[in-house]
């Protein structure tokens, strides 16, 4: 208990939930019984989840919860049962239309109804809340092992190459699983299950078979179940375990290309689903807008204001939840790590004035190292000052550290010398210099130098990967002719043009100065931090550690290489498509909003301005246009309907073409300014 209470992060809170269990754990063995499905599934998702707990201790801790969160719920609906009769929320007399007649009926059901309706609210709402506590806290699991099967299937493939390409390079099927259980800064919970099935060989002597078949059983992907169970058979048969990863490494990489086109076609039907979604916030403005010329009909401005600054962005917010489950993350952070031996290159992942590297480890042992601390604080700091535009390429979001206040100060100062509008009367009198000061100003204040330098900062970091599939070619070829490979960088970096060469000549001049070439490998890595060439670099340093003559491993990491610039490929030329859909989407609700406005709303009011006094029916109908219409109100509403309409769907656009919030910056951008510049040309 005590190394559990451990694991859990905090001793106090993981105490009470242990004793939140204990007392609970009574009702479970009156609840459920040995044989329970239920109880097997959820042991089965909390293995699969890695999840330390017991089931017993779980469900008894999720009923304990369940039991709190029930009982709140349903004092809070006695309370609110009680009030709604209290304070003569309900009336007591109509509260039963059914005719009962007279007699002892009648007075136990006039007796017992508000008791009974009382009780009945606290019940209704404690069963919301029991069922709310004990079924999140039985969710997790299922929710924690269904992320690691997503992660699982992206990363099997690349996973199966690198264990190929080990193979290949001479190591037996124990050194593979051992390699592979050690990448877990690479392929991270592909890593997690092959260490489950070391630790089980290393601690609990288990036979390594014995262990595979275990955990095949135990992951929460079925493509790694198949795997293992397949991998199992060819080991007790003694099969050429070579053959079978290359088979392996075919068959999942033609897998991963058929779920790319899975992706891509439930995106192009969310694209559609999106069109005709967005579409309807506008339907909804003409309806509302059309009804409130009606003098019998009862529409209030209430309505309006719910569809612009609710519905809309919650279409948007709930597009880009829909389009998550489906747009897979790269997974991994791209770092890679040197071991326990040497920690330099992990120390010095981020580099820079955010983390000074090695140094920060010995502050505050001797003074000498707290002096070389504050002088190396000093150094970073000036080159930051010398070249500012670099600092803020490789950490695009401390840009946020200067616009947000800069952003602040300016809405203030307008505000202060009387240039914003301060109330709602001001702003429907200057709509677009109002919203353009609270709305737009600060927005490109803020959104502008992060949309720049995080452009920069994928491009930069991409410029890198645009030409590794050519260049591991020409590595294995090199490699081939019987160069090692350290001279087979400086061969290609002779004859190579582009920024991964540079990165070669580079590795070559620092394992020429003592730098050994594992760890040149990783701090170039490291410098760039992208998954895909994390894994690259993963499988080259395992490899030469082994052997200097690697072609067949680097072929194996180009062949990889090139089945990831197919995806992409396809990813962006079907992605392009849907971002076109939204754009065009955008334009027109823009449109339609602009002519409702200009040919509809601004025409009717022409007309009654020109039509002054006039009698008889269209005087009435004039009448009833001014009195049910604010024209000003209408006209902001339409302003901000189409602003929120396109910065939403910038964000979305991003999210879709390249799975960032952030990516979307710079469509909500240009976006929100033809919004500006077209509701200045119409208004």
């Amino acid at each position: 208990m005590s190394l559990q209470t451990q694991d859990s992060g905090g001793s106090g809170m993981s105490a009470s939930s242990d004793a939140l269990g204990d007392r609970f754990y009574p009702l479970y063995e009156r609840l459920f019984g040995e044989d329970s499905e239920f109880v097997s599934e959820v042991e089965t998702k909390l293995a699969q989840a890695r999840m330390t707990d017991t089931v017993e201790l779980y469900l008894s801790r999720a009923l304990g919860i369940g039991f709190i969160s029930g009982a709140s719920l349903w004092l809070i609906g006695l309370l609110l049962g009680y009030g709604v009769f209290a304070f003569g929320l309900l009336e007591n007399e109509t509260l039963i239309g059914i005719p009962v007649g007279h007699g002892l009926l009648l007075d136990l059901i006039e007796l017992l109804r508000v008791p009974a309706i009382v009780f009945f609210t606290g019940l209704v709402l404690g069963s919301i809340g029991f069922l709310i506590g004990f079924g999140s806290m039985v969710a997790i699991p299922y929710s924690r092992a269904s992320a690691r099967k997503r992660e699982i299937n992206m990363l099997l493939t690349d996973a199966v190459s690198f264990m190929y390409a080990l193979s290949v390079g001479g190591l037996n099927q124990l050194e593979i699983i051992d390699a592979m259980a050690q990448a877990d800064d690479t392929y991270g919970e592909v890593a997690m299950e092959f260490q489950s099935i070391v630790k089980e060989t290393e601690y609990f002597d288990i036979d390594y078979r014995t262990a595979i078949r275990k955990q095949a059983l135990e992951t929460p992907s079925d493509d790694l179940s198949q795997f293992l169970t397949d991998m199992l058979s060819i080991v007790n048969s003694g099969g050429d375990i070579e053959s079978f990863l290359e088979d392996k490494k075919e068959k999942h990489m033609r897998t991963a290309k058929q779920e790319q086109e899975l992706t891509l076609e439930t995106l192009e039907l969310f694209g559609e689903m999106y069109m005709t979604l967005s579409l309807f916030p506008l339907l909804l403005i003409i309806i509302m807008v059309i009804m409130q010329m009606i003098p019998s009909a009862d529409v209030s401005n209430r309505m309006l204001y719910m569809v612009v600054y609710g519905l809309i962005p919650m279409i948007g917010v709930g597009f880009i939840v829909l389009v998550s489950t489906v747009k897979h993350d790269e997974p991994g952070d791209g770092y890679l790590s040197m071991g326990a031996t040497d920690q330099r290159t992990e120390t010095g992942q981020e580099g820079g004035l955010l983390s000074l590297g090695l140094i920060e480890q010995f502050t505050g042992t001797y003074s000498v190292f707290d002096r070389i601390k504050n002088r190396e604080g000093t150094y970073e700091t000036m080159e930051v000052l010398r070249k500012p535009h670099l600092f803020f390429r490789d950490n695009p979001l401390v840009t946020l550290a200067l616009t947000v206040p800069t952003a602040l100060v300016v809405v203030v100062t307008a505000m202060v010398n009387g240039m914003a509008p301060m109330s709602w009367e001001e702003l429907l009198e200057k709509p677009i210099w109002g919203t353009f000061i609270y709305l737009y100003l600060p927005f490109y204040i803020i959104a502008l130098p992060l949309a720049i330098f995080r452009e920069w900062n994928v491009r930069y970091r991409n410029a890198i990967v645009n030409k590794l599939s050519e260049n591991l070619r020409k590595l294995s070829s090199s490699n081939e002719t019987g160069l090692t490979l350290l001279e087979s960088l400086k061969a290609v970096s002779d004859t190579t043009s582009g920024k991964l060469a540079r990165e070669f000549e580079e590795m070559h001049t620092k394992v020429n100065y003592g730098t050994s070439l594992k760890e040149a490998l990783i701090e170039f890595n490291n410098k760039y931090h992208i998954p895909r060439l994390a894994r690259t670099t993963r499988l080259i340093t395992e490899a030469q550690e082994a052997s200097n003559q690697i072609s067949e491993v680097l072929r194996t990491a180009a062949t990889a290489s090139e089945n990831h610039d197919d995806i992409e490929r396809e990813r962006k030329s079907r992605t392009r498509m849907q971002i076109v859909i939204i754009i065009m989407t955008f334009m027109t609700v823009l449109a339609v909003i602009a002519i409702l406005k200009t040919q509809f709303i601004d025409t009717m009011a022409g007309l009654e301005t020109s039509g002054g006094g006039g009698g008889g029916a269209d005087g009435m109908g004039q009448a009833n246009f001014s009195e049910n219409v604010n024209v000003d109100m209408l006209s902001v509403l339409f302003f901000h309907a189409v602003t929120l309409q396109g910065i939403i769907s910038g964000f979305i656009a991003g999210y879709i073409r390249d799975a960032s919030i952030l990516s979307g910056l710079k469509y909500a951008i240009g976006l929100s300014a033809i919004a500006l510049i077209g509701w200045t040309l119409v208004a």
